[in-house]
């Protein structure tokens, strides 16, 4: 559905010195210095795949969804979309993807929601009978009867993200990028965005890209992730796979009836207080059985617990690559 190909962004900055002096001086002779946003990558995507593109602030996330949407024209390489170049075929291309933008909304503020919809209807040249249909599929996901008639100018925040939710399927595209959709949202309010995502991707089998800071989105949404940083791919593929490969561990906490924590032959005890310590082993190598079966030999166990690493513990192992 989607192969990016070297695709590079270089974004050129023109720097100014201090006083008047400065302002002639870059009248004349303007110094400018290129700032590459995206370097160099490509990655493909299946349809009906729902993929986590994420990575740190400045890392080059939107920048490549914007050239992936037609929005920003690259310095280099090429998207293709269904087959087809969206810098070379970029009005049939965008008619078939649909754009969220956390913090940018495609409503008009000044209008009902409804009228919004009805707006989008016309600029996509949709058919009455295909717009009823979305519209009441819409509104058994997210509940949008509800607010269909209210102005948008008057909805909360996420009023307005399930409208503008809504707003990019309304042309039933079969690709959705969604930037940030959670920014600022209440609990609530990303449930009906989760289920929103997974049920768009079970009926109408959309493929999704999102970015995210929201590590829940991604464990309940994402059986990929692509995570950039500085502009290149540092990890692309299954997100079980590269948990286990960058974390290949886990850790049992086990807490003694006294302070004493004998040690493991096997596992390296990472941290011990009081009556409790932490053994951290490798999955490969043993399991969380044999280890209490070698401690428990030792001294007495009160109580046991398992720690596998946590998404965000990989994150930010992926970040510092």
């Amino acid at each position: 559905m989607i192969d990016v190909k070297n695709l590079s962004k270089d974004y050129v900055l023109k720097r100014k010195e201090p006083g008047l002096r400065g302002a002639i001086k870059g009248l004349f002779r303007p110094d400018h210095r290129i700032v590459p946003a995206v370097r160099d990558i490509s990655f493909h995507i299946d349809p009906g795949e729902i993929v986590g593109f994420i990575g740190p602030n400045g890392a080059g996330k939107s920048t490549t969804i914007k050239m992936m949407s037609g929005i920003l024209t690259p310095t280099g390489g090429s998207v293709l979309i269904a087959g087809r170049d969206i810098t070379k075929h970029r009005k049939e291309v965008v008619r078939n993807i649909g754009v969220v933008f956390g913090q940018r909304s495609q409503l008009n503020w000044d209008l009902r929601l409804g009228e919004s919809f009805e707006l989008l209807k016309h600029i996509y040249q949709i058919r009455q009978e295909d717009y009823d249909r979305t519209l009441d599929e819409m509104d058994r996901i997210l509940g949008i009867g509800e607010i269909i008639d209210k102005p948008v100018r008057q909805m909360s925040l996420g009023q307005r993200v399930k409208g503008d939710l809504v707003a990019s399927m309304i042309h039933s595209p079969n690709v959705l990028f969604l930037d940030e959709p959670t920014i600022g949202l209440d609990v609530s309010a990303k449930y009906a965005l989760r289920k929103f995502i997974k049920e768009i991707n079970r009926v109408r089998k959309t493929t999704v890209i999102l970015t995210t800071h929201d590590l829940g989105d991604i464990q309940e949404l994402c059986e990929r992730i692509i995570i950039i940083n500085h502009g290149q791919i540092v990890e692309d593929g299954n997100l079980s796979q590269i948990v286990d490969r960058i974390a290949p561990y886990k850790t049992l906490v086990v807490e003694y009836y006294d302070e004493f924590a004998p040690e493991h032959d096997r596992c390296e005890m990472t941290e011990h207080k009081g009556n409790v310590a932490r053994y951290r082993f490798m999955k490969k190598d043993l399991t969380a059985a044999e280890v209490i079966a070698d401690l428990s030999k030792k001294k007495t166990i009160k109580d046991i617990s398992i720690e596998e690493a946590g998404i965000d513990d990989i994150i930010k192992i992926a970040y510092e690559s």
